[in-house]
């Protein structure tokens, strides 16, 4: 199987489509209980850049974890300028992202993952080389690979 981390930019692109377009076309209700858009402005152009995401939302904050790892676009951006705007279903919200790389908090989100959504979260382990059944271990060691990104909404820009 091939690892998240060789799939081509351009592929991954490819990937994003289907969302968007669904939300373009007032699908965002529908999808929005599992996909967000991420709006993160460009790190040389400034210009907007939305991606599409799997998200969790915990009590009122979204986390997001980056399966390419460091890699990843959106992620490098927030880097530069940790200002969002998030799209969840019909709702348009700013927000601050903060970057998390404490692999065991970031293995406590993968848990929760787990619980939320088994069949879907353990294939994705499981197409990264996960046991079927992973171990707090083996989840501690898959998330020193990949940070988990916090966005705190702001209190006066939720639409």
């Amino acid at each position: 199987m091939i690892s998240v981390q060789r799939i081509p930019r351009l592929l991954w692109r490819f990937f994003h489509f289907p969302p968007r377009l669904a939300y373009k076309l007032g699908l965002g209700p529908l999808i929005g209980r599992m996909i967000l858009l991420l709006t993160t402005y460009g790190r040389r152009s400034g210009l907007a850049r939305i991606t599409p995401l799997q998200y969790e939302e915990i009590d009122g904050c979204f986390y997001i974890a980056a399966a390419r790892g460091e890699r990843t676009d959106w992620l490098r951006n927030l880097a530069a300028n940790p200002n969002v705007v998030l799209r969840v279903g019909s709702r348009n919200i700013k927000g601050e992202a903060r970057v998390i790389r404490d692999p065991e908090a970031i293995a406590d989100f993968l848990q929760l993952r787990l619980e939320r959504h088994p069949r879907m979260i353990g294939t994705i382990l499981r197409a990264a080389g996960m046991p079927s059944t992973p171990t707090r271990a083996d989840l501690t060691a898959y998330a020193r690979e990949r940070p988990l990104v916090e966005i705190r909404p702001s209190v006066d820009a939720q639409g």
